[in-house]
């Protein structure tokens, strides 16, 4: 299938191209390059191009044959989009819909769209389901939300068929070591983490110590990027006109803020200094995926489910590359 990644040159984005492409696919990631890399692309196999530019995009699905649509690019700072939820709504909202609209235009009628478990904002049910109701607590997640029901109503009036994955925490890098995460600025906890143990950082803060938790520190559910990745590639798979797929993607099992911490120490061997900050508001205490649906329906299994094994790749990509991709 000849598929069209957008915000391929970003971290999630640039692992499912490559996991794409090793799955005999014909690949391009299109990217404005506002977060991501030319250096985690492929050599020409980037456009260099933004979500509003409709000629731009319809000329690329043209020229290029493209069959499919794998969504990656938005922005993705919850706290930003808060301050200036204009831009989220803008980017998120209205680049989506530029998208499906070119998309149609097209005749390209299958799309996997990069969703978050931001949707689902407080969960009243630890793990999450995909019947959990669906009320975002910021405009990120709202943004989110929104392109999941364009997809829905496409799907009906125009005969679309999607996939919407819902992320837990994506974290690692490509065992390889030679793409991995690299943002500005950084929010992630355990690139943060690391970047303590390169001496980057005097410190880790951890907001909050006090939450209903085993030791007092907020629970996520890290899912490797390249697990997030061959998600994709097995919705890729079941795409047709009408299907509507909702899924979780994550592993089932939650670590706390400490544990993260604790295994960042493990796997560098170097002693990482931690500072006690404020609850930050809207953080859930607990955040953990019931990603069953995903393995019934995609015959998809996390490879990685251990946190030091995921600790272990980012620490390969960030010693290797303290500069991300400046070197």
């Amino acid at each position: 299938m000849r598929i069209l990644v957008t915000g391929g040159a970003g971290y999630i984005g640039s692992h499912a191209v490559r996991l794409l492409g090793q799955a005999g696919h014909e690949v391009w990631a299109y990217d404005n390059l506002v977060f991501g890399h030319r250096g985690a692309v492929p050599q020409g196999r980037l456009v260099e191009g933004d979500l509003h530019d409709r000629t731009l995009l319809e000329r690329t699905f043209g020229e290029l044959g493209i069959e499919a649509v794998v969504h990656f690019a938005a922005f993705a700072f919850v706290g930003e989009s808060v301050s200036d939820p204009a831009k989220y709504y803008r980017n998120n909202v209205v680049g989506s819909l530029s998208l499906l609209e070119a998309m149609r235009a097209a005749g390209v009628r299958k799309m996997v769209f990069s969703s978050t478990t931001a949707t689902y904002g407080v969960p009243a049910h630890i793990p999450i389901t995909e019947r959990e109701t669906q009320k975002p607590i910021n405009p990120y997640g709202y943004s989110k939300l929104v392109v999941e029901q364009a997809l829905a109503d496409y799907t009906k009036a125009y005969g679309f068929g999607y996939a919407a994955l819902r992320y837990f925490n994506a974290s690692g890098a490509s065992p390889t070591g030679d793409i991995g995460e690299d943002h500005t600025p950084e929010t992630h906890l355990i690139p943060l983490v690391l970047q303590v143990a390169l001496g980057q950082r005097d410190a880790i803060t951890i907001f909050g110590q006090d939450y209903p938790t085993p030791d007092g520190t907020c629970i996520r559910d890290y899912v490797h990027v390249d697990d997030l990745g061959a998600a994709h590639v097995k919705a890729l798979d079941l795409l047709q006109p009408g299907t509507e797929l909702k899924l979780n993607l994550g592993t089932g099992r939650g670590y706390s803020v400490r544990e993260v911490i604790d295994s960042c120490r493990r796997v560098t061997g170097r002693s990482i200094k931690e500072l006690a900050g404020p609850r930050r508001p809207g953080d859930p205490p607990e955040l953990v995926a019931d990603a069953s649906l995903a393995r019934s329906t995609l015959g998809w299994e996390p490879r990685y489910t251990k946190i030091d094994d995921i600790v272990a790749t980012a620490w390969r990509w960030h010693e290797s590359h303290p500069q991300g991709y400046g070197k």
